[in-house]
C-alpha cells in the first residue's frame, strides 16, 4: 500500500512544483493591473484605437462599416461624417466597443453609385479614423446568378490555365533524360518565384489586420509551422509513391497560391472596381498556364490514369474558385492571411522535394548539380513567372 501513496505523492508533487510560478505570476500581474506599475501619477491620455475591417454597401442609400476595436481601452464613436458632413447612424451592438471588439455602424447616406466617398469617425476623445469608398457600387450579395458567375470567374482563372499547361504532358514525355531535368529545375524556378508571390500577398493581407492579430510575424510561423509538418509528414512516405505523389504536393502548394488570386479578384469587383477584376482575369489566366506543365513534370516517366490528370487540375485550380466567392462575398483578411501562409510553407515543402529529385536525376547524369542546365532550367521558371506577371502587377 505505501508505492500507491508514494507514487500519488510524487505526482502532486510535480504538478505543485508547476503551478506555483503561475500563481506567483498572477498575483504579479494582479499588482500591475492595481496600481499601474507605481507609474499611475505618469499616466498620458486614453490611447484609442479602431481598425476599419471593411466598408460595404448593402443596398441604395446605406452605409455600412465594420469595425475592430485593436486599442488597449474601450472605444465609443458617438460622431459620423460622410464627405465632410455630420450624419446620423446606428450601432449594432450599441455603446462602447470594448477591446477586442467589434461593431456595425449603419449610415443611412444617399451615397452615388460610381463616385468616391469618405467616412471619418469621431471617438469621444476627438480621435478621427477615416474609411474610404473609392467607387460606390452595391456590395454583391449571395444569389444564384452571382455565385455561377464567381464561379466560372474561378474557373477561368484557376482550372483552365492549368489543363491546358498540362496539355504538354505527351511533348514532355518525348524528352530525353537531360531535358527531362531541365524541365524539372524550371519546376523548381516557378516555385520558387510562387513562394515568394504568396509569401508578399500573405503579408500584404496581414498588412490589414487589426494589430492584435501580429499579422506580420504571424505569416512567417505558419509558414514556418507547416513547413516542419510536411517535412515531417514527407519522412514516412514510401520511395515508389514519390512521382505521384510530388505533383499532388506540387497541385497542393499552387492551389493554396490560387486561393488569393481568387481573392484579390472577387475583391475588385466587390469593391465596384470592374475594370480592374477584368484585368486580373486576363492576367492570372496567363501566369497561371505555366503551373500545369509544373504539375507534370514528376511524373513523365509514368502513367497516370485520366481521373488523376483531373484530380490535380481540381487542387491546383479549384481553390481559385473558392477564393473568388470568398472574396466577393464575404473576404475575411484572417482566413486570407492564414491560409496564403500555410501555402508559402507548401511551396517551400514541395520546392524542396524537386530539388532533391533535380540533384538523384543530375547525379545519375554525372553532371554537376549547378551546371548550365540546371541553372537555365531554374533561371527561365523564374523568367516565365516574372514577365507574365507584368499582366497582373499595377
Amino acid at each position: 500500500m505505501t508505492v500507491p501513496a508514494t507514487a500519488a505523492g510524487r505526482w502532486a508533487s510535480l504538478w505543485g512544483l508547476a503551478i506555483v510560478p503561475l500563481l506567483l505570476l498572477g498575483a504579479v500581474l494582479a499588482y500591475l493591473v492595481a496600481t499601474g506599475g507605481g507609474l499611475k501619477t505618469l499616466q498620458g491620455p486614453p490611447v484609442e484605437q479602431l481598425k476599419v475591417s471593411r466598408v460595404t454597401l448593402p443596398e441604395r442609400g446605406v452605409i455600412q462599416v465594420h469595425l475592430v476595436n485593436d486599442g488597449p481601452q474601450t472605444v465609443t464613436v458617438p460622431q459620423v461624417m460622410v464627405d465632410d458632413a455630420f450624419w446620423s447612424f446606428t450601432a449594432q451592438p450599441a455603446g462602447p466597443i470594448p477591446r477586442l471588439g467589434r461593431a456595425t455602424l449603419t449610415i443611412p447616406y444617399p451615397w452615388v453609385d460610381g463616385e468616391a466617398h469618405k467616412v471619418a469617425l469621431l471617438t469621444s476623445l476627438g480621435t478621427v479614423f477615416e474609411a474610404e469608398i473609392p467607387v460606390a457600387t452595391l456590395t454583391p450579395q449571395p444569389g444564384r446568378d452571382l455565385f455561377v458567375r464567381f464561379g466560372l470567374v474561378g474557373l477561368y482563372v484557376g482550372v483552365v490555365p492549368v489543363v491546358l499547361g498540362m496539355l504538354w504532358f505527351p511533348w514532355m514525355r518525348r524528352l530525353s533524360a537531360r531535358a527531362m531535368n531541365f524541365i524539372l529545375a524550371l519546376t523548381v524556378g516557378l516555385l520558387v518565384y510562387l513562394a515568394v508571390g504568396t509569401y508578399l500577398d500573405a503579408q500584404e493581407f496581414a498588412a490589414a489586420l487589426p494589430a492584435f492579430w501580429q499579422g506580420t510575424p504571424a505569416v512567417l510561423l505558419i509558414a514556418l509551422l507547416t513547413l516542419g509538418v510536411l517535412l515531417a509528414l514527407g519522412g514516412k512516405r514510401q520511395p515508389e509513391e514519390a512521382p505521384l505523389g510530388l505533383s499532388y504536393r506540387i497541385a497542393t502548394g499552387i492551389g493554396l497560391h490560387n486561393l488569393g488570386e481568387g481573392l484579390a479578384i472577387g475583391a475588385a469587383f466587390a469593391l465596384g472596381e470592374a475594370a480592374l477584376g477584368t484585368f486580373l482575369i486576363l492576367g492570372f489566366t496567363l501566369h497561371n498556364i505555366t503551373e500545369g506543365l509544373g504539375i507534370v513534370a514528376p511524373v513523365v516517366r509514368q502513367k497516370p490514369r485520366f481521373i488523376q490528370f483531373a484530380l490535380l487540375a481540381l487542387i491546383a485550380g479549384g481553390p481559385a474558385i473558392l477564393g473568388t466567392w470568398l472574396g466577393g462575398f464575404a473576404f475575411n483578411p484572417v482566413l486570407a492571411t492564414i491560409f496564403l501562409a500555410v501555402g508559402v510553407g507548401a511551396i517551400v515543402q514541395v520546392v524542396w522535394e524537386v530539388g532533391r529529385l533535380v540533384a538523384r536525376n543530375t547525379a545519375a547524369l554525372g553532371a554537376p548539380l549547378v551546371g548550365w542546365s540546371t541553372l537555365g532550367g531554374f533561371t527561365v521558371g523564374v523568367a516565365l513567372m516574372y514577365f507574365t506577371a507584368f499582366f497582373v502587377k499595377f
